[in-house]
């Protein structure tokens, strides 16, 4: 009897196999969504990304904008603007107008966020007027704060009045000038972070609450023992993107305080480095001043990393 051996299977080769239905898809999806993205992705290349590496790489030459020369400067930008008591002073005021305005509006935000939570009449058109003066433009909102501010036909010495007390210039004082800038940063800032609370407060679970209201926990014991430590992620949300806001304060200084204010009482470092930069054109320096500011927003936001919560909180 005769053994037949079956035929050993033949391979197919590499190239005739085809790629499955669905990874063919994945590729074709991949594709499109870098399609989709290189647009935004060549904006910011172009607009963000090389304006930063050139920023870093002018703050250590000596940069002549009108001729058109660059030399190396090493650190003596640095050396020159520390030794300048204008930028001193204007950090100094960026400090101070940080240290007021963010904690105070995030308190009164956090208020408001849980005020209008609960089931009010018109809630709806409360949290659109408290969120409007994020979306109005600041020169509008400044030119309305100037005209409160002005002392003779203000509105706030208008009320001062009334009461016997005379109010001082506002804007023209240098003893009162950064407060009213503060006064209008507050305000101002309120709105974002209402909305920011609100949308976290929505989220939290009721079932705490519920056991709260078993235990007879009073309002205030619930807002401080269970609200709060829920809203921690959002806090530190807020709580980092006010200081990186506070910190980059220009339009509103511009407008209501031209020149820096009296005695440059309400000079910040944005508009420092932009008076260095546009109207002395000494772009090395600005661009040194420019780290700085870097500088600060990056320790602060390590800071509070630290100081408000851990990664898996925030997550």
């Amino acid at each position: 009897m005769v053994a037949t051996l079956a035929p050993a299977p033949v391979k197919a080769d590499a190239s005739e196999k085809r790629p499955p239905r669905r990874r063919r898809l994945g590729r074709d999806r991949s594709r499109a969504a870098w399609l989709m993205l290189a647009p935004a992705a060549i904006h910011l290349v172009w607009w963000i990304g090389f304006p930063v590496l050139a920023t870093f790489v002018l703050a250590f030459t000596h940069y002549d904008v009108l001729a058109g020369t660059v030399s190396w400067a090493g650190l003596d930008n640095f050396r020159e603007i520390f030794a300048d008591e204008v930028w001193n002073l204007s950090i100094w005021h960026t400090v101070v107008y940080t240290f007021f305005t963010v904690p105070v509006s995030m308190a009164i935000a956090v208020v408001l966020a849980v005020l209008l939570n609960a089931k009010l009449r018109a809630r709806a058109w409360y949290r659109a007027a408290i969120f409007m003066p994020h979306v109005t433009a600041t020169v509008a909102i400044a030119l309305v704060w100037m005209w409160m501010f002005e002392p003779n036909i203000g509105l706030f010495n208008a009320l001062l009045a009334m009461v016997g007390v005379a109010g001082p210039a506002w804007l023209s004082d240098p003893s009162w000038a950064m407060s009213a800038v503060i006064a209008v940063g507050v305000w101002k800032g309120i709105g974002v972070k209402m909305l920011i609370y609100l949308a976290a407060l929505q989220g939290l679970p009721g079932e705490l609450y519920e056991a709260a209201d078993i235990d007879g926990a009073s309002g205030p014991r619930k807002f401080w023992s269970v609200t709060l430590p829920l809203l921690r992620p959002a806090t530190f949300f807020v709580f980092v993107v006010s200081m990186i806001d506070a910190f980059q304060v220009f339009d509103q200084v511009y407008v209501l305080t031209p020149q820096g204010g009296p005695a440059n009482s309400t000079t910040v470092m944005t508009y420092e480095i932009y008076r260095t930069a546009f109207s002395e054109f000494r772009i090395s320096t600005a661009c040194a001043q420019s780290l700085v500011l870097f500088g600060f927003l990056l320790v602060l936001t390590l800071i509070s990393r630290r100081l408000t919560g851990r990664d898996e909180d925030v997550n």
